[in-house]
């Protein structure tokens, strides 16, 4: 029942203050061990301060699961939960989204504003059409990224899955860029994140499309250059009817209409049908 707790707390209260996030400390980890580079093999330097900190995270919630694995059920069960929360976030990607739409009532600039705060790519220079989808796009990897894979890795692993899990996905959200600053040092984040991506990614995108169509999702999932992000967002510009793409990178479902705010209200309410429905599964199997 922890993930059924963690989920509960989730969406009555939310984010913890930041100076109390686990993933706001393990990005000042992160901020701080890309300042320790020196001259030289970057590759491997890379390697290593990732792994101290993954095993500093996954030492820490072992640690944590120990301690609470030695107290009366009434408390375990509580405060495993209130431990397992800031490993994903729902309510917050939902909200983030809709407020996408909700600038786009007001101005583009302020859209634009709110979708840079979703995604690393520029926002400067998108249209009205090119803002919706760039948010349904996030909208449908984060589903993945930020709710499905920390639970997946819970049930398999504990709470250390859970928060090495989250720890990997934020060193990819900061090194895995196919930059000259980034292509080595982050190299290994980049590709353990895609493994430990690699089957919640297909999951959900297998529940956001809502049937078997795997040869229609495996394609569209094949137009991007990411393993494991064109599967959620392949399968929501399916469901949708609608094109969804990165300017000068990739198109999904090209032939497709771009969204329109119907569409955008459609897909945020499948994306929340379907996270419900896939975190409660996983805390059934929890259970089991």
């Amino acid at each position: 029942m922890t993930i059924w707790l963690a989920l509960l707390l989730d969406w009555r209260l939310g984010e913890p203050p930041p100076p109390l996030h686990p993933v706001v400390w393990m990005g000042r980890y992160l901020a701080w061990a890309d300042g320790q580079r020196r001259p030289g093999w970057e590759k491997g330097q890379g390697a290593f301060w990732l792994l101290v900190g993954g095993l500093l995270v996954g030492g820490l919630a072992w640690t944590a699961s120990w301690l609470l694995a030695h107290l009366p059920a009434y408390l375990e069960l509580p405060l495993l939960a209130i431990l397992l929360k800031p490993s994903f976030a729902f309510r917050l990607l939902l909200r983030e989204v809709q407020k996408v739409e909700e600038a786009l009532g007001q101005s583009l600039e302020a859209a634009r504003c709110q979708l840079a705060r979703l995604v690393s790519r520029p926002t400067c220079c998108l249209g009205p059409n090119e803002v919706r989808e760039s948010a349904l796009e996030s909208l449908a990897e984060n589903l993945s990224d930020s709710l499905v894979a920390p639970l997946f890795w819970f049930v398999l692993l504990g709470l250390p899955g859970a928060y090495v899990y989250r720890y990997l996905n934020t060193a990819d959200a900061m090194w895995g860029y196919r930059t000259p600053r980034y292509q080595a040092w982050g190299w290994a984040a980049a590709r353990l994140d895609d493994l430990a991506n690699w089957l919640p990614a297909r999951l959900t995108g297998l529940a956001l499309l809502g049937s078997l169509c795997w040869a229609a999702l495996a394609r569209e999932a094949r137009r991007t250059p990411s393993p494991n992000g064109g599967w959620p967002m392949g399968a929501l510009a399916l469901y949708l009817g609608v094109r969804l793409g990165k300017p000068g990178v990739y198109l999904l479902n090209p032939q497709a209409p771009p969204p329109s705010p119907v569409a955008f209200t459609q897909g945020l309410a499948r994306c929340r049908r379907v996270g419900w429905v896939l975190a409660l599964t996983l805390g059934l199997l929890e259970l089991l």
